[in-house]
């Protein structure tokens, strides 16, 4: 009897085991948390600072204008500007990157690109037109590629941005602006067949303005004197030759 009821307590203990070992929960990899946001894409996207910030340059590139035009012809003048952080808004694109953990690529923007999703700066579109208004021209220096500015184009033409020339970069080209901004000037654009004077120029990154870089920052105040006259930023503190 004892020989029995032995032999169904070892029986009970070894399929209580057998069982806790089928039970046995199977490791799980937990999905990676979302990478945290910069706060400088944060700012961009939230901050009342940043559109009042936007709205404060444009209104003072245009209250320049249009003391600087008063007397010059319609057509023999032009303002030249930057198109990505200066007319239209790219955070989504940066907002995707920093959520998968991930900075810019060329193949990644170039997708972003294809999407035709950028939008415009609060004020952007205001300043063409009255650009336009007061017999300026409109012209679109960017680093956008030359394979890229269709669909530029066409961001613009959906959101009524007027322009007359839109100079991209040449796919196999320098990123340097200075010989675009001389083609505005010379007249070998389709801004105008005329030399046309520049009043204007406004950009995010320092490479907008002629013959600049982050050297000037050495010179001190003497090395600033056209901004606020002639030279405008725009906040971009996302990226940029800074960096």
């Amino acid at each position: 009897m004892r020989t029995r009821a032995l032999a169904l307590v070892l029986t009970l203990l070894v399929t209580g085991a057998c069982a806790s070992v089928d039970r046995a929960p199977v490791p799980r990899t937990s999905p990676p948390a979302a990478a945290a946001e910069p706060e400088a894409i944060r700012w961009v996207r939230d901050a009342a600072e940043y559109h009042a910030a936007l709205y404060q340059v444009y209104r003072l590139a245009t209250a320049r204008v249009e003391a600087d035009t008063r007397t010059r012809e319609p057509g023999t003048w032009a303002v030249i500007l930057d198109a990505d952080e200066t007319i239209i808004n790219n955070v989504g694109y940066q907002i995707e990157r920093s959520r998968l953990g991930l900075g810019f690529s060329p193949e990644s923007w170039n997708a972003w690109v294809k999407r035709r999703e950028a939008t415009p700066l609060p004020g952007a579109a205001a300043f063409l037109a009255r650009v336009r208004a007061l017999g300026g021209k409109v012209a679109i220096v960017t680093n956008r590629f030359e394979s890229e500015c269709a669909d530029t184009a066409a961001v613009f033409e959906r959101h009524t941005l007027v322009y007359d020339a839109m100079l991209c970069r040449p796919d196999d080209g320098p990123s340097e602006k200075n010989t675009r901004f001389a083609a505005v000037a010379e007249g070998r654009s389709t801004a105008s067949p005329n030399r046309l004077e520049i009043v204007a120029w406004l950009g995010d990154n320092i490479h907008d303005f002629p013959s600049l870089d982050q050297s000037v920052r050495a010179q001190g105040a003497p090395g600033f004197t056209d901004f606020g006259v002639r030279y405008f930023v725009v906040p971009n503190p996302m990226y940029g030759s800074w960096q």
